[in-house]
């Protein structure tokens, strides 16, 4: 009764956070989430779009499919792709498969761009190296 009988569409804004709201906390949803308020620490999290307005000002992780960035950002992004807007200030880390860029926008971020089947986010270790025996001198008998 109190249930969704029917999927959101993909695409769909269910969730706004407006542009008088600030949020604290963690987001789940599985339809796309506007930002056009303040999210001051937390995480969100959806299968599809998170969208930060010209007027948003944003201090969390996010993990989506698409974010796209008119608004202030600081924080971890992991999506699937990127998008720096006109206007746009990103601060943290940015793990993306594929990422944009218009002129206007500032990025003081490191941007680790990986392939689909890259799972694995460590940094890339040194290759081993051989192991170099230490081999003791000994003295001859009778000495």
């Amino acid at each position: 009764m109190f249930g969704r009988s029917t999927r959101p569409e993909p695409d769909a804004i269910d969730v706004v956070i407006g542009p008088r709201a600030t949020f604290t906390g963690s987001l789940q949803c599985d339809a796309s989430i506007r930002i056009d308020g303040a999210v001051d620490q937390g995480r969100i999290v959806t299968p599809v779009n998170v969208i930060i307005s010209d007027t948003a000002n944003v201090q969390c992780d996010i993990v989506a499919k698409t974010v796209s960035i008119r608004g202030r950002f600081k924080g971890v992004i992991q999506a699937d792709r990127v998008e720096m807007l006109d206007g746009s200030q990103v601060q943290g880390v940015l793990n993306v498969n594929s990422f944009y860029m218009e002129e206007n926008a500032v990025l003081r971020a490191a941007v680790n761009i990986r392939s689909d089947a890259a799972t694995d986010l460590r940094p890339p270790q040194p290759p081993e190296q051989p192991t170099i025996p230490v081999v003791t001198p000994t003295l001859p008998s009778g000495q």
